[in-house]
């Protein structure tokens, strides 16, 4: 798998990731840790709700495709971390069966003033289900090491 580093993510570079499927288990199984509300947890309660079945949470939603952007690349050497993410937005519910994947566009990139072996790369990160539907959105900011020249 490739290594990424900060200068593979040019502006408009795009970063496509797997898919993975969300099941009732796991759904509930994030909800009973970290976001313990009916809608995530119970049927009968998720069918009384606004959404008619049980939903994902959107922090589950989020972290998946975090989780999928990880794994379609190697961070490993590359990534430092991120200072934070912006426009966190959640527009359709992710129901027990959806199958989602995210697609990532570097929106702008610049090395550090400060510490000139680093670079901050923006990228949105658009969260699609099965049918191509755009389920959620959030902007991430990338800390990432420079190549170093030996590679």
């Amino acid at each position: 798998m490739e290594k990424i580093y900060f200068e593979d993510l040019p502006v408009g570079a795009v970063l496509e990731t797997g898919a993975r499927t969300l099941t009732r288990e796991a759904i509930v199984g994030f909800a009973r840790e970290w976001d313990p509300q009916p809608f995530h947890l119970d049927d009968a309660a998720a069918e009384a709700s606004p959404y008619g079945a049980l939903i994902a949470s959107g922090w589950h939603t989020l972290l998946t495709a975090f989780t999928l952007a990880l794994e379609a690349r190697d961070w490993s050497q590359g990534s430092m971390g991120s200072p934070g993410m912006d426009e966190v937005r959640w527009l359709k519910p992710v129901y027990a069966g959806d199958t989602i994947r995210a697609v990532g566009h570097v929106l702008e990139a610049r090395v550090s003033r400060s510490k000139p072996d680093r670079g901050f790369a923006t990228m949105r990160y658009d969260i699609f289900n099965q049918k191509d539907e755009r389920v959620a959105h959030y902007s991430g900011l990338h800390m990432l090491r420079l190549r170093p020249q030996a590679e």
